[in-house]
């Protein structure tokens, strides 16, 4: 933990966000993020996020289940759901949602948008041409040396 508290304020010194992580395997870093949203202009490069692709590359696998995230706050949606995705089995985490809340980085509104109903959230949500777009699917269910994931 120690780690990804200390990548998160040195990475404030060198023009990031105050987010830092560590993937770890078998006791050993495997890999380590920092947020760098605003110095990369990028929305998605959180420190968990960025941690997660760089352990999925060293390790040469979508599947982290034998790793664990150290982070410096309490994952955001979007990096939850990228944990859960790469299933990794245990969370530590520093400060928590309601620290980054105090600092203006609030993830309530997400929450609360995803909890609500497609047609009464905040960005339209349309669905359209979905007939040509189950082809796909249909295409991954019938293929027979496919990846499961």
């Amino acid at each position: 933990m120690q780690t990804a508290i200390d990548i998160s304020v040195e990475n404030v010194r060198n023009g990031g966000g105050p987010f830092g992580a560590v993937v770890v395997r078998n006791g050993e870093i495997v890999a380590t993020g920092a947020n760098r949203v605003t110095a990369n202009n990028d929305p998605t490069a959180h420190a968990e996020v960025s941690a997660i692709r760089e352990a999925c590359r060293k390790l040469g696998t979508f599947r982290l289940s034998d790793c664990v995230i150290y982070t410096s706050c309490e994952p955001c949606p979007m990096c939850l759901s990228a944990i859960y995705w790469s299933g990794i089995n245990t969370i530590y985490y520093g400060n928590t949602a309601a620290d980054a809340a105090d600092i203006d980085f609030s993830d309530r509104f997400i929450y609360e948008e995803i909890g609500r109903p497609m047609s009464e959230r905040t960005i339209p949500c349309i669905n359209v041409m979905r007939n040509e777009a189950l082809a796909a699917f249909r295409a991954w269910r019938d293929k027979s040396d496919k990846i499961e994931y």
